[in-house]
């Protein structure tokens, strides 16, 4: 039997206000545990909630950029359930009426683009952590986290592959980066998801029953827990079994996921509206205030890249895929003065190596625009060759000086003159007698080795078209 997979995707983004949804706390990571929890985030008897605007206007600029309703009138709720880590009994989030609803986002997989519908974007208060690590069989609750706003994106189950589903998380994540509404930092956690995945025969409208895959923080654990998810479900069906609606953890060791507990279902929390806190009612003005505020997005930026600097598309997509870096980029072409591709070729080529190897973010590049432009402007007017810039680029990684200075201190200069290069060539041909003839009676790749030779008495400095050139008319005396 053929089967089909449906994935929906439950994204949790931290937002990156500088005090808690409900209180005043600081939100900045890593300080010391529970030195960042106030009375409000501890649940202590008589404490009451205060709204946070700045997450209020983070959750509509996120509505707005993903073309979705913003409601005028919403509810916060209260979420029952007991968890250490949750010191209140209850969770503060929306229900059944969300801040932001109804809107989509496009992706594209092997060169085709789908649309991904996007349920809902709600506000809600993250909860602590529990530590199980160090403490000889207790666990340790810090709730520096309770309490840090949270907006959980809901997608429709409208993907069919892990492959999909990371397409579409990637391009959230871009987004509320370009948003500056989240720091986007899987391993601290401030992004994360969990996977709602089922399968089905083919053909079948009707859905299978769902596993929910909590808490996955790096793409490749999604794609993974995924992966392992359907394989899981096909071998039960295909052997007879059935499969139960429940809550799992993936095992990034083991690369399988295993049941947490079974899936609660909504009445299971016993949602009500809060009881401490007034329906967010948010005006036409303010929304109006939110929308001027956007920066340009990235599939706009993306269609201008295209457009402006007549990139492909897959040039213009790996450059808008961050907003530091089409910054970096475009701060390059406007130094450099030159092609846009040549630009890009090196931003997406020797210094996105450089960088991955050093482990460094592009706005940590000890190459700035500025200086990376100017070998780009020597390559463009032949001042060196594309081997020697590579020479002059690790240069400008290991020091401060600018590509003209180490051109000039290291002499790499590349040589254009005409006569000089004819001297060299006329050297080798007189030097290599048996080669010239084996050329001249139909062994071509032999070109190649009066390349190099001239390449090596030049030591690589002869511009190379010229040489070709010259080579050639010289060879067929």
């Amino acid at each position: 039997m053929q089967w089909e997979t449906v994935i929906g995707l439950e994204i949790h983004a931290q937002l990156a206000t500088k005090s808690k949804i409900f209180s005043g706390a600081a939100t900045a990571y890593g300080a010391e545990p529970n030195t960042q929890a106030s009375a409000v985030d501890l649940g202590l008897p008589g404490v009451l909630p205060v709204l946070n605007q700045e997450a209020v206007r983070m959750a509509v600029k996120f509505g707005l950029a993903i073309g979705a309703n913003v409601a005028p009138r919403s509810v916060f709720a209260r979420k029952n359930y007991f968890y250490p880590d949750l010191p209140k009994g209850y969770q503060i989030s929306q229900y059944d009426l969300p801040v932001v609803s109804t809107g989509q986002t496009s992706i594209t997989v092997d060169g085709e683009e789908k649309i991904i519908g996007i349920t809902r974007a709600h506000l809600e208060e993250d909860a602590g952590k529990s530590l199980h690590e160090d403490f000889h069989g207790f666990t340790g609750i810090d709730l520096n986290r309770a309490g840090t706003p949270l907006l959980e994106i809901v997608s429709e189950p409208d993907m069919r592959s892990a492959q999909e589903a990371v397409a579409y998380m990637k391009k959230l994540h871009a987004l509320v980066r370009y948003l500056e509404i989240c720091d986007g930092n899987m391993q601290e956690g401030s992004f994360r998801c969990d996977a709602n995945v089922s399968i089905r025969p083919k053909g079948q409208e009707m859905f299978g029953t769902r596993a929910e895959i909590k808490n996955l923080n790096s793409f490749r654990f999604v794609e993974k827990a995924i992966n392992y998810e359907v394989e899981r479900q096909i071998e039960i069906l295909e052997s007879g079994g059935t499969v139960i609606q429940e809550t799992r953890l993936y095992d990034s060791v083991k690369d399988e996921t295993r049941s947490m507990r079974s899936k609660e279902e909504a009445n299971d929390y016993r949602y009500f509206p809060d009881p401490d806190l007034l329906p967010l009612e948010i005006t036409s003005d303010f929304i109006q205030a939110v929308r001027a505020s956007l920066p340009e997005l990235p599939d706009e930026k993306r269609n201008r890249f295209k457009s402006q600097y007549g990139l492909n598309v897959y040039d213009a997509g790996v450059l808008t895929a961050a907003r530091e870096l089409a910054d970096f980029f475009e701060a390059v072409v406007k130094a450099a003065g030159v092609d846009a591709k040549l630009c890009a070729n090196w931003v997406m080529g020797d210094l996105a190596a450089a960088l991955n190897k050093a482990g460094l973010e592009i706005e940590q590049s000890p190459v700035q625009p500025d200086r990376l432009a100017g070998l780009i402007q020597r390559i463009a007017d032949d001042t060196i060759s594309g081997k020697i810039a590579k020479q002059v680029f690790e240069a400008l990684w290991d020091s401060t000086d600018s590509a003209d200075t180490i051109i000039e201190q290291q002499g790499l200069k590349q040589i254009t003159d005409t006569g000089a290069i004819e001297a060299i060539i006329d050297g080798i041909i007189a030097a290599n007698p048996d080669q010239v003839a084996g050329y001249k009676s139909g062994k071509e790749k032999l070109f190649g080795f009066f390349v190099g030779q001239a390449m090596k008495a030049t030591g690589g400095k002869a511009n190379p078209a010229q040489l070709n050139e010259l080579l050639k008319q010289k060879l067929q005396q």
